[in-house]
């Protein structure tokens, strides 16, 4: 059967354009919109509880470092440590955005970062920040979460455009026929019709950051202290939870399991959330960064 003539073909070139042959890829700069973004936003935020514009500027160096090294570090380590931890090439490439070969060496961006390393090392890098600039660790925390989902849909919009992180196969009339697979011999019936699952995970954290703007521009100061955060956790990872389910594994050793890497990291960050809705600080009122 000829599946390239029943569904969408999805075959994008991944590269927008090359800057001095250094590829500017989709990935990238999807990436960078998602960042910028969530920069506009907690940047209002903080305009609105009029916290001084000196303790807002290294946010985004913070932001920025720290989800890329956790995501980076947590890909490496949750996904193939047999291949980023064995060896010096290893530990080069997991560090560097390069791939190394005999007798030399490509730029490759970072081909390889997981979301819930990027939540870690993004919890850590504001941990940092707030011992820095005094600022309350949840107050901050909670501005991010309003943010977080917008820059969560550029990711995915981000693997979308790099045929990565596919569905599983399906006969839905909006399935894809991701043709780039046809070069990845890990995947089996590559030119199958799929389940966009990056499209899915896309749309519902759209879909979550309007429901945490408006809950934002209505309750601001009536909700308690963490309740954004933990509805952002909360809210993703139990989307992430059951879009695993429709998902290829992404990496051999999930073959045969009942959940997921991606399933089993999720479950602690869904637990997390839903303390922080129902449990943590509730009797208080949301109060400003002193």
């Amino acid at each position: 059967m000829n599946y390239l003539l029943c569904y969408i073909n999805w075959n994008p070139n991944p590269t927008l354009f090359n800057l001095f042959s250094i590829p500017i890829r989709y990935y990238g700069l999807l990436w960078i919109v998602g960042i910028a973004l969530s920069y506009v936003i907690v940047h209002k935020q903080y305009h609105d509880r009029k916290i001084d514009e000196k303790t807002f500027e290294p946010l985004f160096f913070y932001c920025f470092f720290g989800i890329l090294i956790g995501a980076r570090l947590g890909h490496c380590f949750f996904y193939e440590p047999e291949r980023f931890l064995t060896s010096m090439k290893g530990i080069t490439e997991m560090i560097l955005p390069i791939e190394i070969y005999p007798g030399g060496w490509k730029w490759t961006g970072y081909m390889g970062l997981a979301s819930h390393g990027g939540t870690i090392g993004l919890i850590i890098a504001l941990w940092l920040y707030c011992r820095k600039t005094k600022m309350h660790y949840m107050d901050v925390l909670d501005m991010i979460a309003v943010a977080t989902p917008i820059c969560a849909c550029c990711i995915r919009l981000a693997n979308l455009m790099n045929s990565e992180i596919v569905g599983r196969v399906t006969d839905v009339p909006w399935a894809f026929v991701f043709e780039r697979l046809v070069h990845d011999p890990s995947i089996a019936n590559p030119l199958a019709p799929r389940h966009p699952a990056q499209l899915y995970e896309a749309i519902a954290y759209f879909v979550f950051f309007l429901i945490m703007m408006v809950l934002y521009r209505k309750y601001k100061n009536n909700l308690h202290r963490g309740f954004y955060f933990g509805l952002c956790l909360a809210l993703i990872f139990t989307f992430r939870f059951f879009v695993e389910f429709i998902k290829e594994d992404q990496v051999a050793f999930e073959n045969g399991m009942f959940l997921n890497m991606g399933q089993l990291l999720s479950i602690p960050f869904v637990l997390i959330g839903l303390y922080f809705i129902f449990f943590y600080d509730k009797k208080k009122k949301a109060i400003t960064s002193k």
